[in-house]
């Protein structure tokens, strides 16, 4: 591989363009039955720009919220903002009016794409904070009548709209912005023209909008796919959510980049994820470990056609060894753990794909500047020894979208550079590879033992009983704060003697030293996860310390 690579000076919108020049008659999109081709697709585009310029009276650097779960529209929407030249704002559906509110106000969107089922969310906005909303189902691209065959029912349900709007407000559905027939203006937005606000997750306060432009989501798109060796024969199952800059990059940004084929899934099914896999041979698949347990935990899978399997990858948290073992051993899928971050759009370290290591980061992809320094002092750190991660590439945003201070705190300058402090503790080894051991905040003191839980979860994925496992502190009035231990175990093994809390804290027991063995277990029947996949450790340790105390060693309580 080059140490760098070229990445096109041109606007993302421009990709779907030379797509649809190169292969007009080829699926961009396989929407179950429904196929649309790139001509379809970038004709669709051009109309709802025109509509975005003539009726909604956006202009260049506008901002646009985009407000769905994945669907053709989704798709369409987010490429038709782009290429009226205004910026995409993507907002995770799960959001309810409150946060809401504040990424509209925050950004200040002067239009709004958003689908039928979530319009409730956005009503109370619209008109007073927000002049124009367009409104999709997300049963009108597909092809025929309600009943088709491995078809959701749920894709087929109609959210009837309001029959007024508050005065000064603007409603169209899909269908009458596409009628309109608005032709764009000609597009001027290049590399360094400001696309995207991302906002993170909001951890620690409000949301933060990240400011992502053509380039540096090129960036990533262009250099993730040369590193996974794709092409335009690729078909990518897209089922991560497209809110989301994992989603985005490998189910929308890459595909139409190189002109390959995007088998979409609008939300997480994994029986429809294998069929869909069988009937349309797709060849790569990027999604958070999570997700992959699940699938590959469901019954008859190992009797299902994933042979057109060639890549498997993803980030977001560590993949578990037992679980890419399996992976690896019955099914010949080696999974290649990538890292990124809003901040980064999502491709920044990653694992060779023929050189992969288990829970391991990867190494510095192109052009890529990746360090690790003393989070106290800034001082780079050698290797080996564990740091604050910390990063310079193209493919890092310009910055936060109006909050300087915020900028502040989270860039470093070393050696002339401009360094992104990610948050995350790690260290690099000898030939050049990431390994986090797990965030900045999220360390255990244990009586003076530092206890990352990322390690322990990694330890238990590999308890036979136990399906997921998330790490938390526990208050404890010796040590401080102990390790608590929240599992779902698998349906065959609840109730059994081998999975009891004594029993796990055992097992613990005979492979960590006693320092990180949890003291307390307690079991739910699935962890809190958010819309990408994640598990919500933070929920959970908030849970824990709304609640006080926990007795130690419960024998098996509810989390």
């Amino acid at each position: 591989m080059p140490a760098e690579v070229r990445v096109p000076r041109t606007s993302l919108a421009y990709n779907v363009e030379v797509a649809a020049r190169r292969y007009p008659d080829k699926t961009a999109i396989q929407y179950f039955h429904t196929a649309i081709s790139y001509a379809s697709l970038q004709a669709q585009i051009e109309r709802m720009a025109g509509y975005l310029q003539t009726a909604c009276g956006v202009t260049p650097g506008d901002r646009v919220v985009l407000f769905s779960q994945n669907c053709p529209q989704f798709i369409v929407a987010y490429y038709a903002i782009l290429r009226a030249e205004a910026v995409v704002v993507p907002a995770n559906p799960m959001w309810l009016t409150g946060e809401l509110e504040h990424v509209v106000e925050d950004s200040g969107a002067v239009a709004a794409f958003v689908a039928a089922e979530l319009y409730a969310q956005m009503a109370p906005l619209h008109g007073a904070k927000l002049a124009h909303v367009i409104v999709h189902q997300y049963g009108d691209m597909l092809d025929g009548a309600a009943g088709a065959e491995g078809v959701p029912a749920w894709l087929y349900a109609r959210t009837p709209l309001p029959a007024t709007v508050p005065p000064g407000a603007a409603l169209a559905t899909w269908t009458q912005a596409d009628a309109a027939g608005h032709a764009p203006r000609a597009h001027q937005a290049g590399y360094d023209t400001l696309c995207m606000l991302a906002y993170t997750s909001g951890t620690t306060g409000h949301p933060k909008g990240c400011m992502h432009t053509h380039g540096s989501l090129m960036s990533a798109a262009v250099g993730s796919q040369l590193w996974r060796s794709a092409s335009p024969e690729s078909v990518c199952l897209s089922v991560a959510p497209m809110f989301h800059l994992l989603g985005m990059q490998n189910g929308i940004h890459a595909p139409l980049y190189l002109g390959a084929t995007i088998v979409l899934l609008p939300r997480w099914d994994r029986a429809l994820a294998a069929d869909l896999i069988e009937c349309y041979q797709v060849s790569t698949w990027g999604a958070p470990p999570a997700m992959l347990v699940d699938f590959f935990a469901q019954p008859g899978i190992a009797e299902r056609n994933l042979s057109s399997l060639a890549y498997l990858g993803g980030g977001g948290a560590a993949m578990p060894d037992a679980v890419a073992t399996m992976l690896q051993e019955r099914f010949g899928l080696p999974y290649v753990e990538a890292y990124g971050l809003t901040e980064t759009a999502a491709f920044l370290l990653s694992n060779p794909r023929h050189r992969p290591k288990r829970e391991c980061l990867g190494i510095a992809t192109f052009g890529v500047d990746a360090r690790v320094i003393d989070p106290h002092t800034l001082a780079e750190l050698p290797q080996g020894e564990l740091g604050e991660i910390v990063t310079h590439g193209a493919q890092v945003m310009r910055g936060y979208w109006r909050n300087p201070q915020a900028d502040a705190e989270s860039f470093v300058e070393i050696d002339g550079k401009r360094f992104l402090r990610t948050g995350d503790l790690g260290f690099m080894d000898a030939e050049g590879y990431f390994f986090m051991r797990d965030r900045l905040k999220r360390m255990i003191n244990a009586s003076g033992f530092k206890v990352w839980p990322a390690e322990v979860e990694n330890l238990l994925y590999g308890h036979p009983a136990i399906h997921e496992a998330c790490v938390i502190a526990a208050r404890d009035a010796r040590r401080g704060e102990t390790v608590k231990a929240v599992v779902a175990l698998k349906p065959a093994a609840r109730g059994t003697p081998e999975a009891s809390a004594e029993q796990i804290m055992a097992w613990c027991r005979e492979r960590l030293a006693a320092y990180k063995v949890p003291r307390i277990v307690s079991f739910v029947d699935a962890l809190p996860k958010s819309a990408t996949g994640k598990i919500q450790w933070r929920a959970l340790q908030e849970r824990e310390q709304d609640q006080g105390r926990e007795q130690p060693a419960a024998a098996g309580g509810a989390a």
